[in-house]
């Protein structure tokens, strides 16, 4: 499991501030076993195919799947199209930060 840094965690945090897209990029099954109310589920698999819509969005993302690999491949993919896009890492520590929010 990925370890993320505190200076990510304030990233996290100034981030969940702003009109933010939540992209979840785990597998189907794992999505729907629990999630990020609101989030947008896209397969990383299938990421490179839905980058013009995500583009359309003009948004900022965090990315977020079960440890934080995917994510940040997700991320990598994202900021190589100029979206950008930070590694939220587990899901589940991104949904903690939105609760910290609300």
């Amino acid at each position: 499991m990925n370890t993320i840094i505190s200076d990510d965690l304030e990233l996290i945090k100034k981030y969940l501030q702003k009109d933010v897209i939540i992209l979840d990029v785990r597998t189907d099954a794992e999505y729907n076993q629990g999630h990020i109310k609101d989030s947008l589920h896209i397969v990383l698999d299938e990421l490179e195919y839905e980058i013009d819509t995500l583009q359309e969005l003009n948004k900022s993302i965090i990315t977020c799947c079960r440890s934080g690999a995917r994510s940040e491949a997700a991320k990598d993919l994202l900021l190589a199209y100029d979206i950008d896009a930070i590694n939220g890492g587990p899901w589940q520590n991104v949904n903690e930060f939105i609760k910290e929010i609300i």
